[in-house]
């Protein structure tokens, strides 16, 4: 089926017509226009809506193999496709942990079955995620699933002598080792950012210097190296200035931000709501309102969902007892435009920088993040910036319910999502049938 996107403004510029065809734009303008009325084309009015190259998350987990009790790679990449996105990159913190070829083309075959977004496995660093011994990383790299992105998330890979090999021996190949920053020894027993909140209601701190010291050792190594390093779901102010003066000095580092560090504050955790409860932690205003400038002001490079679902049990309980993690993958781009586009502080074209083109460019995807010109691929978001929902856990697609938004009115909604051309969200509705190959 062809689809004529009728008025859409592509990054917020004057509307024009697209014709999707044969899996890539087809036509542009007057030349997409006079394809109304043809058999086979659909036409889509897309007045008011904005445009984007399909988001790609570079962060999300999966959980299968292994947790599927809290999501799938069907109920995942469903929320995805939702959510805007036509390519997501998947955790290693499977089980089995995803550190060998044969796992992450499983991964990446259950994506391609599900149909609803390109999956991407990442890659561990170390066998097991145990921080000791180097996985298989070139055997991953040249595996079906063309591993690019390696990441120990959920552990940092505290080790400096084992960071440096795997920031050698991803080089051979054009990799990117993406850090869990996070220093073992100085959060220990932590449970929420260390300060004020944290003394006034009882619960142990996690010190913004375990998350600084790691990043600061680790783009000295990178220099020394001369490799890319991404720091992932960077959170506190001290963060942002290390990574401005590692780009100053020409390190080859790339950064990302959540959208729930770009909205919410340590402040959550006076409720004892273990949904607030994620790592690294809620911090304060101030981190907050350095991470939104560094994201303005391309410090950091790209937002990043860290979406993380959990079974019910491991969030309905006690804050000390509660894993860490949050849902994203559906409110990303509301919580983006709220907090970043609705203030003045980006435009759409710097949307698609931050959550399609550069995230694209950083895990070496070449098909998704691309200009909507005449013969590049249709993966396309459309979204209507008007239009606003609130956020209801069980209406979302992901296999969890703790998102951390819920109840919240959001601004933004995904009216369609377009993979190679294939419809997989229509007028906000999923409507693709699984099992649609690359």
């Amino acid at each position: 089926m062809s689809y004529l996107l009728r008025g859409v403004s592509p990054l917020g510029a004057a509307p024009i017509d697209l014709l999707l065809a044969n899996g890539v734009i087809s036509a542009v303008g007057p030349e997409a226009g006079a394809a109304a009325g043809q058999r086979g084309v659909t036409v889509l009015d897309g007045a008011g809506l904005v445009a984007l190259p399909g988001l790609v998350d570079l962060h999300t987990h999966l959980r299968e193999p292994g947790l599927e009790d809290a999501e799938t790679i069907e109920s995942g990449t469903r929320a995805a496709a939702l959510g805007g996105f036509t390519a997501v990159h998947a955790m290693a913190n499977t089980t089995p942990v995803a550190d060998t070829a044969g796992v992450v083309e499983q991964v990446w075959r259950l994506g391609r079955d599900a149909g609803w977004a390109d999956v991407f496995p990442v890659g561990a660093v170390s066998v097991g995620l145990a921080g000791e011994q180097l996985a298989e990383l070139g055997a991953m790299a040249g595996s079906a699933a063309r591993v690019r992105i390696f990441s120990d998330d959920g552990h940092c890979v505290h080790d400096p002598v084992l960071m440096r090999r795997a920031l050698e021996y991803v080089k051979a190949f054009d990799g990117v080792v993406a850090q869990h920053a996070q220093e073992p020894r100085l959060t220990a027993g932590a449970q929420m950012h260390e300060g004020i909140v944290s003394a006034e209601v009882g619960l142990q701190g996690w010190p913004a210097v375990a998350e600084e010291a790691i990043i600061a050792r680790d783009v000295l190594l990178a220099a020394h190296v001369g490799s890319r390093l991404h720091v992932q779901h960077l959170s506190t102010a001290g963060a942002v200035e290390i990574i401005r003066w590692a780009k100053s000095r020409g390190i080859d580092v790339t950064a990302e931000a959540t959208p729930h560090h770009l909205l919410l504050t340590d402040e959550l955790a006076r409720t004892y709501d273990p949904v607030y409860k994620v790592n690294p932690p809620l911090r304060t205003q101030e981190d907050v309102d350095a991470v939104r400038n560094g994201l303005a002001d391309g410090t950091i490079d790209i937002v990043a969902t860290d979406h993380a679902p959990h079974a019910r049990e491991d969030k309905d309980c006690e804050w000390a007892a509660a894993a860490f993690g949050m849902t994203g993958l559906e409110t990303a781009l509301s919580v983006v435009q709220q907090v970043m586009v609705d203030t003045g502080r980006m435009a759409w074209t710097d949307v698609a920088r931050v959550l399609s083109v550069t995230p694209a460019r950083i895990g070496r995807v070449e098909q998704h993040g691309r200009p909507l010109l005449p013969g590049e691929p249709a993966n396309i978001t459309l979204v209507d910036p008007a239009a606003r929902w609130t956020v209801r856990p069980e209406r979302l697609a992901t296999g969890s319910t703790n998102t951390p938004f819920a109840g919240r009115e959001l601004p933004g909604r995904v009216v369609a999502t377009f993979l190679r051309g294939t419809a997989t969200v229509l007028d906000g509705v999923s409507v693709h049938r699984p099992g649609t190959r690359a």
